[in-house]
C-alpha cells in the first residue's frame, strides 16, 4: 500500500488512513489482531461508519469532543475514527484513574459523550455526579438493564445504524485530536493538534524512521489511551496496511511474551518499565523474539545499562527516542543500524532541534540546555491555557522543559527536566545525573531523585528499586554515588522501596514521589 504523502494536511484522517485501504483493495486484509480476534479493514470500516452515525444521533456536533474511556479494544479504534470521521475531536484518558480524576476531566474537556465499558462505568458514574457537565455514557459491553439515566448500550444503538458515512470535511486548522501531557509534574493538560499532525509524524517517524510497511505487526506495550501507543498500533500502520495487536488486559511481561509467540509481531513498542520486567522475568533466556525486527522505547529516559542488558538477553535492535504531546509524537530517534545506548538518537525527518540556553540563545554541542524543536507538528496552543501557552509555543516552535546536549556527530543525550533541577548549596544539580549514576550500580534496577526539603536546604532524596535478590543498603548506595560524582550530588536520603509510582502512561509520577518525602525527615533508610 502506498503511504498516505501527498494527502492533504487538512484532510479527514478516517478517509486518509482507514478507508484509503478500502479503496486500495486491501479491505480484506487485518487491521487488529488479539485474544477476541482478527479484524479486517473492512470490517473496522463499516464499525467506524455505524459508531459515527450513533454519535450523530446522539448529538455529538462537528468540533465537539468526545472522550473515550475503555480497554483497547476493535470498538476503541472504531470510536477513534468515527469521531475523526463526523468531524468532532478526540480525547482519551486512562482506565484505571479515581472518579476525581475522571470528574477533572469532563470539566476540562466538557465532553457531551463518554465512552466507557465495564471497567470504566461505575468510576464515571461518580465523576458525573462530581462534574458540572452531564454526559451521555455510551457504554461498551452493557447489559441494558443495569443502565440508568443518559446511559446507553453501545451494541444495541451502533448495530442498528446505516453502515455507510460520508466523511466530514476538515478544514487545514480544525482542531481534530487533544493529547494529554502526562501529569508527572501537574495536572494534565491538553494540547490541541490539526490533522495535520500525525500525518507529518507519520512522514517523519513512521516512515523516516522506522520504514514501516505493510508486512509489519506492531504490538504496543502502553494502553491505546496513550497516544505512543494509539499512533503506532492503530493510525501508523494503517497508512500502510499493516497491523496493530491489541489487547484488554494490562500488560505483564507473560502476556507480552504470550502475544510475541501468537502473534509473531515484527515491531514492539516499548518503555523501559517493562523492558526491565521482561528482562527480570524468569523465562526471559528462553523467549523467541525472532520475529521482531525493532524494538522502540520512549516515555522515559532508557539507562545505558538496561540498554546493553536488552541487547545481551535478547538481542532485538532498540530505537530509544523521544517526543510529546507538545509535538505530537516522536522528533528525536536513533535509527536502524546506528544506534547509540545513552543516547536518545537523532533528529526525525522534517524537524529541527537545538540546544538552548535559558535566554533562548543556541549552546555549542557537549552543553547541556534546554530542548527546542521545530516541526509542523507543533500544537498552537495547550487549551485554554495562555500562560503556559505562550511559554511553551512559538508558531512550529515547541520550547520543552526537557535538558539536552549533543554530541558533535549530532546525538543527543538527555539529562532530565528542567522543573525537576535541585539547588543544593547554591549549586543547581539534574536529578538525571543522580539516577545515571545509580543506574549503573549492579543491584539497582531502577531510581528517581527528587528535591526533599530538611531545616529549611534543599537534598536530594533517591528511591531505589533494587534488582531481585539484591541487598544494598542505603548507605552503600549513598556511597557508590560519592565515588562517582561531586559531594554536593550525593543523595542526602535514599530510600529502598518495591516500586515506584507511576502515571497512567507508565512514567515516574514525581510529583507523588515528592508528597511522599515529608519535610524533615531523616537520612538514608529502608523503606
Amino acid at each position: 500500500m502506498s503511504s498516505a504523502a501527498g494527502i492533504e494536511p487538512g484532510a479527514n484522517l478516517a478517509t486518509i488512513f482507514l478507508d484509503r485501504n478500502l479503496l486500495e483493495r486491501r479491505g480484506e486484509r487485518q487491521a487488529l489482531v488479539g485474544p477476541a480476534g482478527a479484524t479486517t479493514y473492512a470490517e473496522l470500516a463499516t464499525l467506524t461508519n455505524r459508531v459515527g452515525n450513533a454519535l450523530l444521533e446522539l448529538g455529538v456536533g462537528a468540533h465537539e469532543r468526545v472522550l473515550l474511556a475503555l480497554a483497547d479494544s476493535a470498538e476503541f479504534v472504531a470510536t477513534w475514527y468515527a469521531v475523526q470521521k463526523i468531524g468532532a475531536v478526540t480525547a482519551e484518558v486512562y482506565t484505571f484513574l479515581q472518579p476525581k480524576d475522571y470528574a477533572y476531566y469532563l470539566d476540562y474537556t466538557e465532553a457531551a459523550v463518554v465512552v466507557v465499558d465495564g471497567v470504566t462505568l461505575g468510576r464515571m458514574r461518580e465523576a458525573a455526579r462530581a462534574s458540572r457537565v452531564r454526559p451521555t455514557l455510551l457504554v461498551v459491553n452493557a447489559q441494558e438493564a443495569s443502565l440508568g439515566e443518559r446511559e446507553v448500550a453501545f451494541e444495541s444503538l451502533v448495530s442498528r445504524q446505516p453502515a455507510d458515512l460520508d466523511a466530514a470535511p476538515r478544514a487545514r486548522d480544525d482542531i481534530a485530536i487533544w493529547k494529554f501531557t502526562t501529569g508527572s509534574t501537574g495536572r494534565p493538560k491538553a494540547c490541541v493538534h490539526t490533522s495535520r499532525s500525525p500525518i507529518v509524524s507519520f512522514e517523519g517517524y513512521a516512515r523516516g524512521v522506522l520504514d514501516l510497511g505493510s508486512e509489519d505487526v506492531v504490538l504496543p506495550v502502553p494502553k491505546l489511551f496513550f497516544g505512543y501507543a494509539r499512533d503506532l498500533a492503530a493510525l501508523f500502520p494503517f497508512g500502510v496496511g499493516g497491523t496493530g495487536v491489541i489487547f484488554a488486559e494490562r500488560t505483564t511481561p507473560e502476556l507480552i511474551f504470550e502475544l510475541i509467540a501468537r502473534h509473531r509481531p515484527t515491531i514492539l513498542v516499548n518503555v523501559p518499565t517493562m523492558m526491565q520486567a521482561m528482562l527480570d522475568h524468569p523465562s526471559a533466556a528462553g523467549q523467541d523474539l525472532s520475529s521482531l525486527r525493532l524494538c522502540t522505547s520512549a516515555g522515559e529516559a532508557l539507562p545505558e545499562p538496561l540498554h546493553h542488558r536488552w541487547n545481551d538477553i535478547f538481542g532485538i535492535e532498540v530505537l530509544d527516542g523521544i517526543g510529546s504531546s507538545e509535538a505530537y509524537h516522536i522528533y528525536i530517534s536513533n535509527r536502524p543500524g546506528r544506534v547509540r545506548p545513552g543516547s536518545i538518537g537523532e533528529t526525525v525527518p522534517g524537524y529541527a532541534a537545538e540546544v538552548v540556553d535559558d535566554h533562548g540563545n543556541p549552546l555549542p554541542d557537549g552543553q547541556i540546555g534546554r530542548l527546542w524543536v521545530r516541526g509542523e507538528s507543533a500544537s498552537p496552543m495547550y487549551w485554554r491555557d495562555e500562560e503556559a501557552s505562550a511559554r511553551t509555543f512559538a508558531g512550529t516552535l515547541v520550547m520543552s522543559g526537557d535538558l539536552v546536549e549533543r554530541d558533535p556527530d549530532g546525538y543527543f543525550q538527555y539529562r532530565g527536566r528542567a522543573d525537576d533541577l535541585l539547588k543544593v548549596g547554591g549549586i543547581w544539580v539534574a536529578p538525571a545525573e543522580i539516577e545515571r549514576c545509580l543506574a549503573a550500580h549492579p543491584e539497582v534496577a531502577e531510581c528517581a531523585v527528587v528535591a526533599a526539603e530538611r531545616d529549611g536546604l534543599t537534598r536530594g532524596c533517591a528511591w531505589v528499586v533494587l534488582t531481585p535478590g539484591a541487598a544494598a543498603t542505603p548507605e552503600a548506595l549513598q556511597a557508590f554515588v560519592r565515588e562517582r560524582l561531586s559531594p554536593h550530588k550525593v543523595p542526602g536520603e535514599v530510600r529502598v522501596v518495591t516500586e515506584l509510582p507511576r502515571t497512567g502512561s507508565g512514567k515516574i509520577d514525581r510529583r507523588a514521589l515528592r508528597e511522599l518525602t515529608p519535610a524533615g525527615d531523616t537520612g538514608g533508610r529502608q523503606a
